[in-house]
């Protein structure tokens, strides 16, 4: 079945279940071009940071090569323990803008993807993948020049068979995941923005980025100081001694 006009999608599920089901869904949730340029200032650290400590998913989910980083509108896929059937789909459906993030249930005895769908990805425009999964080509992958972040690598492949399904909430290492959410991944992992929370977590990040840059040049300016004999001054910052002081020190 062709692709519509103006991002349509007609998926059909191969459930045994539920067989001849057609779900119908538009991308049409693309996070504007201001939201990412603010993100790219930023890392998944502060974003952390910003959303109280949480929004991270699994530490297993890593990039597959150092120096991924990914930002994007989260398209969701969900998976049948080791079958990639809706994958492709998602794939072939894709365009600028979104990262597929995918729940494949934590599955680790067969890979989602390795090159030929990847590549298909990223020709596809895909900003890139998050999966709570195994893939495999692990030396194409890394020079690919396209973000993908998983829990790991194994030879095998996937069934093709279904069922799955495609843009609905999903939870991907143990974070919960809508359509249209904000999705960052870094060296130190994936971060979910919800939504609703992208511009009030953006500019508590912004605050702290604030902060922590003025924070490292008094660090540094101490340490100056200290190595040219210089005493004086203090590096405690004050929120420490606030805390402390509750516990008589």
């Amino acid at each position: 079945m062709e692709l519509t006009l103006f991002n349509e999608v007609v998926i059909h599920t191969l459930s045994k279940i539920n067989k001849g089901c057609i779900s119908l869904f538009k991308l049409d949730q693309h996070l504007s071009t201001e939201i990412i340029e603010r993100v790219k200032g930023l890392n998944t650290t502060l974003i952390s940071d910003a959303l109280g400590c949480t929004g991270s998913m699994d530490y297993k989910i890593k990039p597959v090569a150092t120096g991924m980083r990914v930002i994007g509108t989260a398209l969701t896929v969900s998976l049948r323990p080791g079958d990639n059937l809706f994958l492709h789909q998602a794939i072939y459906s894709g365009q600028e803008g979104y990262v597929l993030v995918v729940d494949g249930k934590g599955h680790t005895s067969n890979a989602y993807l390795g090159e030929l769908m990847a590549g298909a990805a990223k020709a596809m425009g895909l900003e890139g993948i998050v999966i709570d999964g195994l893939v495999r080509d692990k030396e194409a992958l890394s020079e690919l020049n396209f973000p993908i972040f998983a829990k790991g690598f194994i030879p095998n492949g996937p069934l093709k068979d279904g069922p799955g399904e495609i843009n609905i909430p999903i939870s991907c290492g143990g974070v919960s995941v809508h359509p249209g959410d904000l999705i960052v991944g870094d060296e130190d992992g994936v971060v979910v923005v919800p939504r609703e929370k992208i511009n009030d977590t953006l500019t508590k990040a912004e605050k702290k980025l604030g902060y922590e840059e003025q924070r490292l040049e008094t660090i540094q300016e101490y340490e100056r100081k200290r190595q040219q004999g210089v005493e004086g001054g203090s590096i405690q910052p004050p929120w420490l001694k606030v805390k402390m002081e509750s516990y008589g020190l």
